[in-house]
């Protein structure tokens, strides 16, 4: 009788793999690369709200340098078109915006850069700008925004006679919310109680000039007489003028006139008798100019307290576009 084959029973050792966890062929551990302890390969949500927020602060530092600023309105001197309380968004890019004149908060200037502008400042437009010092200041030693009605633009003439303003032969177009304070005019000769400008020169606030607006390329005739008229002006294109036993000096060199460098500008408050204007401060130079008022967003009393401030506000002036601008009669202007 033949031998039959050895059965084998597997069953035993399947049961003792399984319960071991373990398979005839192992594969081999795959090494972990990840350190014990280390976070899931995803962003954090706290440097992400970092992010988020950086993003928002240039965006908005942006838009404040180069496209909009809001302004606030601190005096009178542009009553009635524009009231103490009113706050303003000011168009930056349309005459050519400009990075930081100055550190945020302080004093300190910087050297600035231009961007091409739409058009420059014209006539009848309402224009910010920073404050160019006192006629005997070679700059104002704070950098201070100032708002007026532009009147003047280069190589016009201004007459104010008996406080009618006339540019370049023309009377000048009224604006519907302009005032007067005093009935009567200061007489021609009689001197103010604030300097004029430019200094020396016999008028006042409501008799003046003729006086002819810089431009970029004209010559200043310079004699002794009207040296102390012309020398800050002077300074602060850059040069040093001098008078020595009746010569004129600029720059250590004889001179009988000046070539201008720049375009300048005259601006007037439309509160006439009481505004601080080119009358006396003087011309305002092109870098200068900081934008044109746009919009008024919020007006308010500030001088009603506080439990009242809902009822301080001047509803009818919110989210007002005109500003004498839009509807401002051009024929005049483009003469």
């Amino acid at each position: 009788m033949s031998k039959q084959p050895e059965k084998k029973d597997y069953s035993a050792r399947a049961r003792t793999m399984i319960n071991s966890n373990t398979s005839p062929n192992p594969a081999p551990k795959e090494k972990s690369t990840r350190m014990k302890g280390n976070l899931p390969p995803q962003k954090d949500r706290t440097m992400e709200l970092v992010e988020a927020i950086l993003f928002a602060i240039i965006a908005a530092l942006f838009l404040k340098t180069f496209v909009v600023e809001a302004f606030h309105i601190p005096s009178g001197s542009m009553e009635n078109t524009l009231l103490e309380g009113d706050f303003l968004l000011v168009n930056k890019f349309i005459y050519g915006a400009k990075s930081p004149m100055n550190i945020p908060f302080t004093d300190f200037r910087l050297p600035y850069f231009t961007l091409p502008a739409m058009r420059p400042p014209q006539r009848g437009d309402i224009v910010v700008f920073i404050f160019p010092g006192n006629h005997n200041e070679l700059e104002s030693p704070e950098v201070t925004n100032y708002i007026k009605r532009c009147v003047g633009t280069p190589g016009d003439t201004i007459v104010v006679s008996d406080k009618i303003l006339s540019v370049n032969g023309k009377t000048f177009y009224t604006p519907p919310h302009m005032k007067y304070l005093d009935r009567e005019p200061m007489k021609k000769g009689e001197m103010e109680p604030e300097p004029i400008f430019p200094p020396g020169a016999p008028w006042n606030h409501d008799n003046y000039g003729p006086l002819r607006i810089p431009a970029r390329g004209d010559i200043i005739t310079l004699t002794p007489a009207n040296f102390n008229a012309w020398e800050m002006f002077i300074k602060r294109e850059g040069h040093t003028p001098s008078l020595q036993k009746n010569i004129v000096y600029i720059d250590d060199k004889p001179a009988d006139s000046y070539t201008v460098q720049r375009n300048y500008y005259f601006m007037m408050g439309d509160n006439r008798d009481r505004s601080e204007d080119s009358r006396y401060f003087g011309f305002v130079p092109e870098q200068n100019i900081v934008g044109q008022a746009m919009i008024i967003y919020l007006s308010w009393d500030q001088y009603l307290e506080f439990p009242k401030i809902i009822s301080s506000i001047r509803w009818s002036r919110l989210f007002h576009w005109d500003l004498d601008n839009l509807n401002f009669k051009r024929e005049f202007l483009d003469k």
